[in-house]
């Protein structure tokens, strides 16, 4: 006889109760991916310097046609509620006040990775296309490129570029270029 272990996974709903019952404290460092409470790594100086010049340079660059989103939650029904290092946002004049952009609302998410590049690749990447988020990069700080991930369909992206830091990257949907180089130091 095998033992059947069944598991009850989180709605958001269940995640936020949990935070408005002080379970869970706005401080800390977790994710709901898949249903699952995730403990996120603690953000080292290396990392967040990528993040913050890399919103510094699209937050001068996208205009106020955009919002540009910083480790804030983007809401995926029912189950997930990440955390991406940057978001480009649809515009929304009251800044999505009512409720956390939902995936209809982003442009383009960019997961910063170093000591995340598998997870990122391998949790996060299927999550964003089944959401059908229509491009995501991941700004690979190991190898010094920036993989860039489009058209999803089934759970994964049908495609994948890579853009070294001496080439260009355009975001297709803003119809903006730039040198790599300015998302890599």
């Amino acid at each position: 006889m095998t033992l059947q272990i069944k598991k009850r996974l989180l709605e958001v709903e269940d995640y936020h109760r949990m935070i408005e019952a002080n379970i869970l404290s706005e401080d800390d460092r977790v994710e709901l991916i898949n249903g699952e409470i995730i403990e996120m790594s603690p953000i080292k100086s290396f990392h967040a310097s990528h993040v913050m010049r890399i919103n510094h340079f699209l937050s001068n660059i996208v205009g106020d046609e955009v919002i540009v989103n910083v480790q804030n939650p983007i809401l995926i029904p029912n189950y997930s509620e990440p955390e991406p290092d940057i978001a480009l946002l649809k515009w929304d004049d009251d800044f999505y006040y009512e409720k956390h952009p939902q995936p209809q609302d982003v442009i383009l998410l960019i997961e910063v990775a170093d000591s995340s590049l598998e997870y990122d690749q391998n949790i996060k990447l299927p999550l964003y296309a089944n959401a059908q988020i229509r491009e995501c990069w991941i700004v690979n700080l190991r190898e010094k490129r920036i993989e860039v991930y489009q058209n999803p369909e089934n759970g994964i992206y049908k495609q994948r570029i890579i853009i070294q830091a001496q080439d260009e990257i355009t975001i297709d949907s803003l119809e903006l270029s730039f040198p790599a180089q300015k998302l890599l130091r």
